[in-house]
């Protein structure tokens, strides 16, 4: 990856941080933690590697994405609104009546959005379906997903898992957002699922570990999915509440939103951020 292209990411990267604590902060209400460790991995897909449009967000040709960790929907709506679906100023509405910006993705009502999600260990399993049509019906469109490690305790996700690799689906591609904290704890402490890429190995995938909020690491695991044969696991080590330092690997910022004086603090940092790059 060039110098200039990583700046980009880091600079887009940034913003869509700023948007999920705008939007949180806004609804009073949200998950600002694993939004924030995915951001990375959200912003590397939308302005990088997906064949999408955002002027023609239903092109039965696009590439698609499903959030399986429906709760990090704050960090789909900035990237969204970043990669221009829908105006940015949209974010502040997040979790309000009226609002197409709900608490969970909605594929209905929210442009760019693929597949509704929320009950964790299902967005995978609708990931495999969109997979296995591709294949059906000779499409050329690849799936990508996104799952959080609490997730992954859920046995649905290994029956979607066992299901794409009997059906070859090398045309998915899941990241496993591996920051270590689920809303009870620390995942060793409530079910840990580790080691996570022996048992996605087990279920007939290929696999990759990585650092989760590193641009060039990501694009490397890509590259290999995009080669592989079988079906592809990135798991992508993040810090929960990446980039607010407050946030970081503190598990209280779950499910919480930042206060008004929280709120100046991680914009300012965020802003900080972005000036230095």
């Amino acid at each position: 990856m060039d110098g200039k292209t990583k700046l980009e990411l880091q600079k887009t990267a940034c913003k869509i941080r700023m948007g999920i604590i705008h939007g949180v902060h806004a609804a009073k209400s949200g998950h600002p933690g694993g939004s924030l460790s995915v951001a990375d991995i959200l912003t590397y897909l939308y302005f990088k590697e997906m064949n999408i449009d955002p002027a023609d967000p239903k092109n039965p040709n696009r590439d698609r994405f499903v959030l399986s960790k429906g709760h990090a929907a704050p960090a789909l709506y900035a990237t969204l609104a970043e990669r221009g679906y829908f105006d940015k100023q949209e974010l502040f509405s997040l979790r309000h009546i009226g609002s197409f910006l709900q608490g969970h993705p909605d594929m209905k009502n929210t442009p760019g959005v693929d597949m509704s999600t929320g009950s964790l260990g299902q967005g995978i399993s609708a990931a495999v379906g969109m997979a296995l049509s591709a294949k059906h019906f000779g499409d050329s469109y690849r799936v990508f997903a996104a799952l959080g490690d609490g997730e992954i305790e859920e046995g649905q996700v290994w029956e979607a898992a066992m299901f794409a690799a009997n059906k070859k689906l090398n045309n998915l591609i899941v990241f496993v957002d591996l920051n270590g904290l689920q809303i009870d704890g620390t995942i060793e402490e409530v079910n840990s699922a580790r080691p996570v890429d022996k048992k996605f190995e087990a279920f007939g995938w290929n696999t990759a570990e990585i650092d989760g909020n590193d641009f060039e690491q990501i694009e490397k695991a890509l590259a290999a999915a995009k080669a592989s044969d079988k079906p592809f696991a990135i798991i992508a080590n993040t810090i929960k509440g990446k980039g607010v330092s407050f946030m970081e690997n503190s598990v209280g910022w779950h499910g919480k939103a930042p206060d008004d004086e929280q709120y100046a603090q991680a914009i300012a940092e965020l802003e900080t951020a972005l000036a230095a790059l």
